[in-house]
């Protein structure tokens, strides 16, 4: 059945496939491709350069594609023929049996992909109807009257429409005939039907949704509605509607799944509120998903129909946030205060190792004090209130010992001042002679320093005292006992002395006990040597017998005493001496 086709429709073809080739193959800038028609059907030249490496099968490859896509619904033949620039023969052919399909496996007249493609001998050209054999003919070449297009990429694009008017024009009554069946090619267009309905109700739905869960079913329209498109080839007519259809409800989509995940967010974000958070980082990570949430929805503009939805959700989600935030700062400040415990509880530990004065275990003790007290006020909700209460566990037994020492240690020191006030008073006393205070202040300052703790820090010092407080005590007492004997025995001179009148007077120290006649009693006695038979002859013997009977009572004194003694009469001459072990 011949075919009436023009040679404008042929031209199209050629410069479609011409430029399918372009794109398909890196080195097609140097292919040219002319159409023709004969009896038989559809032919296809390809020429190029003898210098160019040519892959036959990926040029048959591409054409057949473009072909069977523009004729998914009808049977058809073609010729396909590559040539050499110059050349009158071509070097390789194949036969296309287009049929109802769209892969490799059905597009030849035989089974394997190497029945599409053959070599060719230098016999003429002949357009045989299989790879068999090439009959002799004489030479003749159908494309000699078809036009040469330009091998560099074009700058526009072929309108689809022309393209398939050009192919209906080349179709074959029979079945070389090709029909532009193609989804939106030549019939009618239910994908762009169904995408411009959902692009029109689209916006009232979202309007509407009031969860996420009716936000994803819109979504799941949307998508299905743009995928729907993807069937529409380049060379519909209505292909650029396409794409921006496609590009409308995808964005749609978008905006829609950015909102979807922000509520998902959301929806994680309330279901981890609803228990404690056991650490700082578990807030940090709430906090980081209601950002996540928020984020998304800020970016929602009061004219998207998503923003009633959204505000909604928006308020509350910030509102969440700021409850976060205020767990956070709340948490971080008892943290610090634990952190803050830690430090000051190693600083009382390097105190106690360097104490050397009551000063010192005081600082220690008011220091675990602060530690104790900071532990203390860290609250049950807080993630840091195991750990201080570990800490206080560990600390309060720290503060009782510092306590215990702090006391010890003031107690040594009051003691030890004692000790050394007591000392000081008996110095006093021993200095104006009053050995009966000075013994007792020095006793007390000896006892005082005894009772100084071992385990303190002044006890050293105090057992330091304990010596010289003795020696002190010791000679202070020999004072005393010296004093005290001195006493007695001018206690019984002054009886001895005194008599109705004064007989005698005395001096006392250490080298002895000097007694001297008074010279009332010198004159008495003088006068009674004198006159011994006077009338009162009986007071003689009684002047002599007193002065014998005083020789020895100051003889006892003088022995009681442990004291040498010398009696002398009112001239100053010896009457009598006692000396020690006499």
């Amino acid at each position: 059945m011949k075919v009436a086709v023009q040679q404008e429709d042929l031209q199209l073809l050629a410069k479609t496939l011409q430029e399918q080739l372009l794109v398909e193959v890196s080195s097609a800038e140097v292919f040219e491709v002319k159409c023709a028609v004969n009896k038989d059907g559809l032919m296809v030249l390809t020429q190029h350069e003898s210098d160019v490496i040519v892959d036959a099968q990926i040029i048959f490859a591409v054409i057949e594609e473009v072909l069977q896509s523009v004729t998914p619904h009808r049977d058809g033949q073609v010729q396909c023929f590559l040539r050499v620039f110059g050349e009158q023969l071509p070097y390789a052919k194949c036969f296309l049996a287009l049929k109802q399909r769209g892969g490799w496996g059905d597009g030849g007249v035989g089974e394997t992909e190497e029945e599409y493609f053959s070599p060719l001998s230098s016999s003429a050209l002949t357009y045989s109807p299989s790879f068999d054999e090439v009959e002799e003919e004489e030479p003749f070449d159908p494309f000699s009257d078809a036009p040469n297009f330009p091998t560099s990429k074009p700058g526009f694009q072929i309108k689809p429409i022309l393209l398939g008017a050009a192919l209906v024009g080349i179709v074959v009554l029979g079945g070389g005939a090709y029909l532009l069946t193609r989804p939106c090619v030549m019939s009618e267009c239910k994908e762009i039907q169904t995408a411009e309905q959902l692009k029109t109700k689209s916006p009232q739905l979202m309007r509407r949704a009031k969860s996420e869960k009716e936000l994803v079913a819109i979504q799941q329209q949307l998508a299905a509605g743009s995928a729907a498109l993807n069937v529409i080839p380049g060379w519909s007519p209505r292909y650029q509607e396409s794409e921006e259809l496609k590009a409308s409800l995808s964005g749609r989509s978008e905006k829609i799944n950015q909102v979807v995940k922000a509520l998902q967010t959301g929806a994680l974000a309330t279901q981890k509120v609803q228990t404690p958070a056991s650490s700082l980082e578990e807030l940090q990570a709430r906090q980081h998903l209601w950002r996540q949430a928020i984020a998304p929805l800020e970016t929602i503009s009061s004219s998207s129909e998503l923003y009633g939805l959204v505000q909604g959700k928006l308020l509350n989600y910030r509102v969440r946030l700021h409850a976060v935030n205020q767990q956070i700062f709340i948490e971080e400040k008892w943290l610090k205060k634990l952190t803050a415990a830690k430090a000051v509880a190693s600083a009382a530990e390097n105190r106690e190792t360097t104490a050397k004065s009551l000063n010192d275990w005081q600082k220690v003790q008011s220091t675990w004090l602060v530690a104790i007290n900071a532990l203390n006020s860290i609250p049950l909700t807080s993630s840091g209130y195991q750990e201080a209460a570990k800490l206080l566990i560990d600390y309060r037994p720290k503060l009782v010992a510092a306590r215990d020492r702090a006391t010890k240690e003031q107690l040594a020191a009051k003691t030890y001042q004692q000790a050394v006030s007591a000392a000081n008073q008996a110095k006093i006393y021993q200095q104006q002679n009053q050995w009966q205070a000075a013994a007792t202040y020095w006793d007390q300052a000896l006892q005082t320093a005894k009772k100084v703790s071992k385990d303190s820090l002044y006890y050293i010092q105090a057992q330091s005292f304990i010596e010289p407080y003795s020696i002190a005590l010791k000679q202070a007492q020999e004072k005393l006992q010296v004093v005290s004997s001195f006493q007695q025995t001018r206690t019984d001179l002054d009886k001895t002395c005194i008599n109705g009148i004064r007989i005698c007077t005395f001096s006392i120290d250490n080298a002895g006990i000097i007694v001297r006649l008074t010279p009332e009693y010198d004159q008495i006695r003088q006068n009674n040597l004198a006159n011994p038979y006077s009338e009162n002859s009986s007071t003689a013997i009684d002047v002599t017998n007193h002065l014998q009977i005083l020789r020895e009572a100051l003889g006892v004194i003088g022995e009681n005493a442990n004291l040498p003694l010398f009696l002398y009469d009112s001239k100053g001459q010896v009457i009598y001496t006692r000396t020690l072990g006499g």
